[in-house]
Parts: structure tokens; sequence; C-alpha cells
């Protein structure tokens, strides 16, 4: 196994089977001339997209990155997909795993002991 484990998910491989199809028939369809085959073999590769990204966000699929050695195996369901991965593009798409930042109003640091700006202000 490669130290990265890519592909080795649930939606990597149903994925990968659905597009296959759907190039079989795209082939098929582009052999014999068929507007029909064609249409059929480009929509299901289409589809493969979809089902993959949806096996993703449910997941059955992998952040970007290295995992841990315990969850290299084919069935191990990714239980932080909820969220949403930092990195990842169809999370992004989702809507997951967006990082916002905090925007703070004028925060003023103040030592310990220190009265604070407010406080020193009000006594003069």
């Amino acid at each position: 196994m490669s130290q990265y484990d890519e592909g080795h998910t649930v939606a990597g491989w149903t994925g990968t089977a659905i597009a296959t199809i759907g190039s079989a028939v795209l082939g098929a369809g582009i052999c014999t001339v068929s507007a029909a085959l064609i249409a059929g073999g480009l929509g299901i590769t289409a589809a493969s997209v979809l089902v993959t990204w949806a096996l993703h966000l449910a997941g059955w699929g992998k952040p970007p990155g290295v995992r841990p050695r315990g969850q290299w195996r084919m069935g191990a369901r990714d239980l932080t997909a909820r969220d949403g991965h930092a990195e990842c593009w169809g999370c992004r798409l989702a809507g997951r795993g967006r990082r916002t930042a905090v925007v703070a109003s004028e925060v003023v640091p103040v030592a310990v002991g220190e009265p604070e700006p407010a406080a020193a202000e009000a006594g003069r």
C-alpha cells in the first residue's frame, strides 16, 4: 500500500466502476455512430462524478493527505466528513469545510496589573 492510501475507498472504487461503464457505452456509441449511446455514455460518466461526490460527503471517501494506518482498509468510514475537510474541493463545493476568519473590532491588548484604557480615560 502507498503511504497516502489514494483511492482505497468505497467512493473511489464505486466512481471508477461507474465511469468505466460510462466510457464503454460512450466508446460503443462512437464505434456504432449512435447518438443515443454517446449521450447515454456521457450521462453515465457524469453520474459517476455525482455518485463519487455523494459517497465522499456521506463519509465513504477520504480527506486529502495521509490517514492513520488503522483507517487504510477499504470499508473504513470517515467520521469527520460531516464537518468537511479543510483542503477538499468536494467539501467546499458542498459548503462544508470552510474556515472563516473571525473579525475582531479594535482589540486593545492590556497588560496584567494595568487599568483598562476605558477606565483610565474615565479617571481623567
